[in-house]
């Protein structure tokens, strides 16, 4: 579908090295009419957001994420489409058809790859799949979602890797592989939830010491009954774009 490349051909709306936001996929526009518009909100320093219809496009657009992702472009935002690898167990043919359907109803800027290999073993199948995704949208930002360190090899890749996803009580004893060291900042992305206002600025800290850009903080938390803690704004959604925005602690 070569003439899906032309729609996703904007320049990156972020600046190199600056710690900015990446919305790992807040819960349909319909449901959270509230967070969609504040993410829209022109100058608020989104990296990107993931839109997620139905664990994928769904199988027909959507007029409410239609709607959303319309406000979003046109605040200058990078949009993603939500693509499941399942662990590299999903056929090639189903994932491209969902990048399909995300380019040609929502117009898309590039995919986050839920639940990516990790390992060395899983590298050749996800190398085939990206090289896909760039063949239907050349310039197309791609976030693997390894939620761990994966094996270095797939860096090469991607544009970003997940490299934490998980509580703060986890997050404040973590550290990186000591080969991220020699990636820019803007490789990574770091999603904690379950992260008190107080301890907004250590968090902060953490992301920049260990060399992520790109962060998701929130107080809310993972109940243990299939509700992402992501799907909704932080209690103090105001705080953290204040303080991203103005750059407090660097």
């Amino acid at each position: 579908m070569p003439h899906l490349t032309s729609w996703c051909t904007r320049p990156a709306p972020t600046n190199p090295g600056e710690l900015g936001l990446g919305v790992p996929g807040c819960a349909h526009p319909l449901v959270a009419p509230a967070e969609w518009t504040a993410l829209a909100r022109p100058l608020a320093p989104l990296h990107w957001a993931v839109l997620n219809v139905a664990r994928g496009p769904g199988t027909w657009p959507d007029p409410h994420c239609l709607e959303a992702a319309a406000r979003l472009r046109a605040a200058g935002g990078r949009l993603l489409g939500h693509l499941d690898l399942r662990y590299g167990t999903r056929p090639l043919g189903e994932v491209l058809a969902e990048a399909g359907r995300f380019l040609e109803w929502y117009r898309v800027d590039g995919f986050s790859l839920q639940r990516c290999p990790a390992d060395r073993a899983g590298l050749g199948a996800v190398r085939r799949t990206t090289a896909s995704l760039r063949a239907l949208c050349e310039t197309a930002h791609l976030v693997f979602r390894h939620d761990t360190h994966p094996y270095p090899g797939y860096v090469e890749l991607a544009d970003q890797l997940v490299t934490f996803a998980g509580s703060w009580a986890d997050y404040r004893w973590s550290q990186a592989a000591e080969w991220t060291a020699e990636l820019a900042p803007e490789r990574f992305c770091h999603l904690v939830h379950s992260l008190p206002l107080g301890h907004l600025e250590e968090a902060l800290r953490i992301a920049r010491w260990q060399g992520a850009a790109t962060v998701w903080f929130t107080d809310r938390t993972d109940r243990g009954d299939g509700t992402e803690p992501w799907e909704a704004l932080p209690g103090y959604w105001d705080e953290i774009v204040s303080r991203l925005e103005t750059g407090v602690s660097e």
